[in-house]
């Protein structure tokens, strides 16, 4: 016999009725949260591409963050991890948000030290 599954977003914010509800309001979610990303990414604007945190544009750790909530917010409604233990939504939601940014942070460094290479070495820019 099966269970019910939850029929409530955001920790019990939101309400549904039934789970045709519940797919549409995760589709309106998921949909906002991309139409900012595009929002963002097709107007650039100057306050988040000028400024800098950890040798990277604010607009892309905007990016970063955004695309994470999404995945977490996929696996935690879709993947039903809500439902499960809780060591094992935490071995599931932290493992790859770990991985991410030891990601972010090897990918940072590296880029960094190809660019001083490139501008400081003797090697020019023939690109």
């Amino acid at each position: 016999m099966a269970h019910e599954h939850k029929l409530e977003i955001f920790r019990g914010l939101l309400k549904f009725k039934n789970n045709t509800q519940k797919i549409w309001g995760v589709l309106i979610f998921l949909s906002l949260v991309t139409a900012v990303e595009v929002v963002l990414g097709i107007i650039k604007p100057e306050s988040l591409t000028g400024n800098s945190v950890l040798g990277m544009k604010l607009l892309n750790w905007i990016f970063i963050i955004l695309t994470l909530v999404k995945a977490y917010y996929i696996a935690w409604d879709f993947m039903h991890l809500r439902d499960e233990k809780s060591s094992f939504r935490r071995a599931i939601v932290w493992t790859p948000i770990f991985l991410v940014i030891y990601l972010t942070f090897i990918l940072l460094t590296e880029a960094d030290y190809i660019y001083e290479v490139y501008k400081d070495g003797f090697v020019t820019w023939n690109f």
